[in-house]
């Protein structure tokens, strides 16, 4: 069995959206690329490298995977090292051009999909920016760790994190430390189904 890390760079709003650059994604005319940047320090750094052990595959969506493929083969240091020399599983429609190797695509049933390579033998899996795979991953407990980059913006619009028809989920904060630039970084377990309550009955 395979562990599943989300790693996600979120504004307090909840998007996810084009964080690192104005020409990331500008899908649904999205103005605001590149809102995480001014933010990144040493501490957002060396979470991010913390996220990724020794060894491990990618897990990313068409988009996340272009822009990786697009920047990545062309920069030096264990980082581009890791990503280049991953396995990469992309949900597409078009497997046959995925040029940034090595690499497959998820198929027409994705969750499927991701059961069967969880299910397997391998390095943990690591998931980057997807809109399309992230809520799959929550929606069907594929999940085993979420880690949140909170940066301190509000975006107003753009793609989120979690999807509306995700289950209502609870999740146990594992850690949570304060970047000096102001951002929040908060590593989370799935805790099961949320649950509820009533401050009422509590008063009585």
């Amino acid at each position: 069995m395979r562990t599943v890390r989300i790693i996600e760079h979120i504004s307090l709003d909840g998007v996810i959206q084009a964080p690192g650059g104005p020409e990331e994604d500008t899908n649904g005319r999205f103005e605001h690329g590149g809102w995480a940047f001014p933010h990144h320090d040493e501490a957002v750094g060396e979470a991010i490298g913390a996220a990724h052990p020794g060894g491990f595959d990618l897990l990313l969506g068409r988009r996340t995977y272009d822009i990786f493929a697009s920047h990545w083969p062309h920069q030096e240091g264990p980082m581009a090292e890791g990503l280049n020399g991953a396995r990469k599983y992309v949900a597409t429609h078009r497997p046959e051009s995925l040029g940034w190797g090595p690499a497959e695509g998820l198929g027409a049933d994705i969750a499927a999909s991701l059961r069967k390579i969880k299910a397997g033998e391998g390095p943990d899996l690591v998931v980057w920016g997807s809109s399309t795979i992230t809520p799959a991953l929550i929606e069907h407990g594929l999940a085993d760790e979420v880690v949140l980059l909170v940066f301190p913006v509000m975006l107003g619009r753009g793609k989120r994190i979690f999807s509306d028809t995700a289950a209502a989920t609870e999740l146990s904060l594992i850690s949570s430390k304060a970047a000096g630039s102001g951002v929040i970084i908060n590593i989370y377990k799935p805790a099961g189904p949320a649950r509820t309550g009533s401050f009422a009955e509590s008063a009585e």
